[in-house]
């Protein structure tokens, strides 16, 4: 048992501390004073969202991006509610925006609805966010100068929770700041694996060369993941990180257990789809890690393990972790939520084992429908 128990810690030590040590070597991008060239198609998916609308409207309002320069595509998924009224009923002059319904031909109506947007767009480059999220002034200008600066095909950016005013809504911050950290460390070490489609960008021409999102359709999520593996399979060094504070996109936590354990499940229901080996691998150190720390006090209390090693194994974990989350909560200037790390941690093995579990054997719920398993 001890040896299973070093095995695990000590691949899952040197997983992680790869991260923090890639993490470090994504150079901070820095924007040039240089006029705009790239015109781009924002392509925003929307069912029932008009309580997020407002916040996402106003922030599109402020962008310091040329009207002329891009548009931006809301789709329609079949809104019960006043979302559509909400939208012409803003204050969006001269911006060049438009609502097209969403046409469903698969199990995924998000990448349905990316689909018929990209058809329907006039510019060349994509970007893609959702209906709740804010976004920050200099958006558009960042990517358009690191577009200018390198050759990307596919640019990941920034995501972080806004609005973190208790400890329910730190967990899932800190969980996010991993992920994140996760994401960044994985370029730093040229094994690029995560994104989130709150703030991704790509070429339209790449997009119909890996032909879209044929393959993973059956999937109701993914339109991010699975997109960026097939992109990473067709030119790996067209992909980028842009690691600038000026491109955050930010959004907000969700605010009961149920709709936590929902989207936490209907995160997991996709990683079984991964082709990405190295991927695959970090979810099952992952997974053996937090199974581990849910039965040391079970298997000391059986005094199977010494009381030593337990308290060894749950610092490791807590010390690694800790070193990646807080160099990723410094760079997203949310360091001040560290202080809700300790319990966080003891808590998530235990939250992370209850969603793989229950995901094996059930479905989800996300914008109001069901999916089975």
């Amino acid at each position: 048992m001890i040896t299973i128990i070093f095995i695990i810690t000590i691949l899952y030590l040197l997983l992680i501390g790869s991260f923090v040590y890639g993490f470090d070597k994504v150079p901070d991008f820095k924007l040039e004073d240089i006029p705009p060239k790239t015109k781009f198609s924002v392509i925003i998916p929307f069912r029932n969202e008009a309580d997020n609308l407002p916040l996402l409207l106003a922030s599109i309002s402020r962008l310091n991006y040329p009207k002329t320069m891009f548009e931006i595509i809301l789709v329609d998924d079949g809104s019960e509610d006043d979302s559509v009224e909400k939208i012409k009923n803003c204050n969006l002059k001269g911006f060049n925006i438009s609502v097209v319904k969403n046409i469903r031909v698969s199990n995924s109506p998000k990448k349905d609805a990316i689909t018929l947007a990209i058809n329907q767009s006039k510019y060349n480059w994509i970007v893609t966010t959702d209906a709740d999220c804010n976004l920050p002034k200099y958006w558009l200008d960042t990517f358009d100068n690191y577009i200018q600066n390198h050759n990307p095909k596919l640019l990941i950016a920034p995501v972080t929770l806004e609005t973190v005013d208790s400890f329910f809504k730190r967990f899932q911050l800190l969980d996010i700041l991993s992920l994140q950290g996760v994401t960044i460390g994985g370029f730093g070490i040229n094994k690029p694996f995560l994104c989130n489609g709150a703030n991704l960008a790509y070429h339209k021409d790449v997009f119909n060369e890996v032909n879209g999102f044929e393959g993973n359709l059956h999937m109701a999520s993914g339109d991010d993941i699975f997109l960026l593996e097939k992109v990473i399979k067709l030119d790996k060094n067209s992909v980028h990180y842009i690691k600038n504070a000026a491109i955050v996109v930010t959004t907000k936590p969700e605010l009961t257990f149920k709709n936590l354990k929902s989207q936490r499940v209907r995160w997991a229901a996709k990683t079984s789809n991964y082709n990405n080996v190295f991927s695959k691998l970090t979810a099952i150190a992952v997974l053996f890690m937090n199974a581990l720390l849910v039965c040391l006090p079970l298997l000391y209390l059986a005094q199977i393990v010494s009381l030593k090693t337990l308290v060894y194994t749950y610092a490791i974990k807590f010390l690694i972790d800790f070193l990646l989350i807080f160099k990723t909560a410094r760079f997203f200037e949310q360091g001040h939520f560290l202080s809700s790390y300790f319990l966080s941690c003891l808590l998530y093995p235990f939250f992370s084992i209850y969603v793989a579990f229950i995901s094996v054997f059930t479905g989800y719920k996300w914008k109001d429908r069901t999916y089975k398993k």
